[in-house]
């Protein structure tokens, strides 16, 4: 069961993505238009990465779910605005998906009730792929 509902979502990622926009695009979309929103949605989020930090899964992705952390503070703050609309859209759709307890897979699932949530942060890194790189390189600029 574990192992079949995790490769169904692992072999249908743009599919298992388009999903989740019909789902909860609505509402990222919300949060990205209000800072207090997106400020706490950041926030929960960073609670929920280190309770969840030692799972194996959550240690792969790490820094991929790192980079759209310090890209929405940054936005957040002020300090980068080399954010899209969309960008901005979809990174919000990526952490509302994996702070919300019940989802496709409900967290509470052992070991694949991240799965879905990782896979849905991984398939927006990579269409953001561009954004994300400018915004690193950024980054490193500024220092």
């Amino acid at each position: 069961m574990k192992k079949a509902a995790t490769n169904a979502i692992q072999e249908n990622k743009e599919g298992f993505l388009a999903k989740v926009k019909a789902t909860y695009q609505a509402k990222a979309e919300r949060i990205a238009s209000n800072r207090d929103k997106l400020k706490h949605l950041l926030h929960k989020a960073s609670v929920k990465l280190t309770e969840v930090s030692e799972i194996p899964a959550v240690k792969e992705s790490r820094s991929q779910i790192e980079v759209v952390f310090r890209m929405l503070k940054a936005y957040y703050n002020k300090e980068y605005r080399g954010v899209s609309s969309r960008t901005l859209g979809l990174l919000v759709l990526g952490l509302l998906y994996f702070v919300l307890p019940v989802d496709f897979i409900p967290d509470f699932i052992p070991v694949i009730g991240y799965i879905d949530d990782l896979t849905v942060i991984m398939a927006i890194f990579k269409s953001l792929n561009t954004d994300i790189e400018k915004f690193t390189e950024w980054e490193r600029t500024k220092l």
